[in-house]
């Protein structure tokens, strides 16, 4: 069956990569083989793996990577010194004094003077070893990340929140200027119908003063209308 998928890598499948190829790593095994379990794990193919790895996973986990390469490098110095070979115990002088002329036994050398094993071994661990600030500054980073993610969370919280009350306050203001422009007409009307009183009122006076002096008298009705009274 072929192992291929197209749906997204999620959080905990890029943790899963992550631990697995660092494992790898630190027990001396290639990331190849990381890539193909978790492939296995995930249903997904070696190279897909591969991919996701080179092309996304690893640049956030420099520090480790190098902290597991000097782990691996210390269980292999370990392992050496597990296997050390001891010397096999020298054939006894009786068994061999009929085999050679006394004269002919050969002497060892005194040894060289040379740096004993075990301090150029303990020296190169120390050079390999994981020194504290390098723990302490990876933890340091993985905590600043952390830090960082809150902050931006806390602040998108913000922004959301502001970003409502603008839109609540938006809406308001809408409200207004549609009251005032009902104001705005409701006072124009007002003013068309004052101006109509006042003209009516003009005319009529005009009115007035014309039958006076004709001799007629007029009066105006309810409508606004001028009617002439008999004398």
């Amino acid at each position: 069956m072929t192992k291929v998928r197209q749906d997204a890598w999620s959080h905990e499948d890029d943790l899963l990569l992550a631990e697995t190829v660092l494992r790898h790593i630190r027990e001396g095994s290639t990331q190849l083989d990381a890539f193909e379990e978790v492939g296995d794990r995930l249903n997904r193919t070696g190279a897909a793996c591969g991919f996701r790895w080179n092309a996304i996973v690893r640049r956030k986990y420099e520090q480790a990577i190098s902290i597991a390469k000097k782990q691996r490098k210390q269980k292999k110095r370990n392992e050496q010194r597990a296997r050390v070979v001891h010397p096999s115990p020298a054939i006894p002088a009786m068994e061999t004094a009929y085999l050679t002329d006394p004269a002919e036994v050969h002497q060892p050398d005194e040894p060289a003077h040379t740096v004993p094993e075990n301090e150029t071994e303990r020296q190169a661990a120390e050079q390999d070893a994981i020194s504290l600030p390098e723990v302490i500054s990876y933890l340091q980073t993985l905590q600043h990340g952390t830090a960082m993610s809150d902050r931006l969370e806390r602040e998108n919280g913000h922004l959301k929140t502001e970003n409502s009350r603008l839109l609540q306050k938006v809406d308001e203001l809408e409200k207004e200027v549609g009251n005032l422009q009902n104001r705005q007409q409701t006072v124009e009307d007002d003013y068309q119908a004052l101006i109509g009183i006042m003209d009516r009122a003009r005319r009529m006076v005009a009115f007035q003063d014309q039958a006076s002096d004709q001799g007629a008298t007029f009066k105006m009705d309810q409508n606004g209308n001028l009617e002439k009274i008999a004398k």
